[in-house]
């Protein structure tokens, strides 16, 4: 249940796996974060494109057109996207895998298949939560002054 003054950070999701997609999907939006998702990386990158602020990614390592590790790359490249935190996943768990996407800029991998909690872990170790919104008070009102 998401509460209105809630700020939600983006995190973009591309995996070329439907299942998997969901999945994440709906980890992200149980732990308060809003999922923007790519069916493959070409999506991805038109996201990076637009004027969506992404307070980190997760991206399959092998996908159709665009893979996760040149994802990462263009990323590393560009300024604005140098801090956001990516973490890799594949189903195809080899040395030489997880060594490129960590060699990329990813800041961790994630094997699959993996759990809910296994996905919970690395967004707690490498996202902040979103923070509530603090009220203002209304224009006039003085919050330190306690009325008799």
């Amino acid at each position: 249940m998401s509460d209105e003054n809630e700020i939600r950070l983006n995190i973009l999701v591309a995996d070329d796996d439907p299942e998997v997609l969901r999945s994440i999907k709906d980890v992200l939006d149980a732990e308060g974060f809003m999922a923007i998702t790519a069916n493959d990386g070409k999506e991805a990158y038109k996201l990076l494109q637009s004027d969506i602020s992404f307070a980190a990614a997760i991206f399959d390592v092998l996908m159709p057109f665009i893979e996760g590790r040149e994802l990462v790359r263009y990323m590393q490249s560009e300024r604005r996207f140098m801090k956001i935190p990516v973490i890799m996943t594949t189903s195809e768990s080899t040395s030489r895998l997880t060594s490129e996407s960590l060699s990329s800029g990813a800041v961790a991998f994630l094997p699959k298949p993996f759990t809910d909690s296994q996905l919970k872990n690395m967004l707690q170790m490498f996202i902040k939560p979103p923070a509530p919104k603090v009220e203002k008070p209304a224009e006039g009102d003085d919050p330190t002054s306690a009325t008799p």
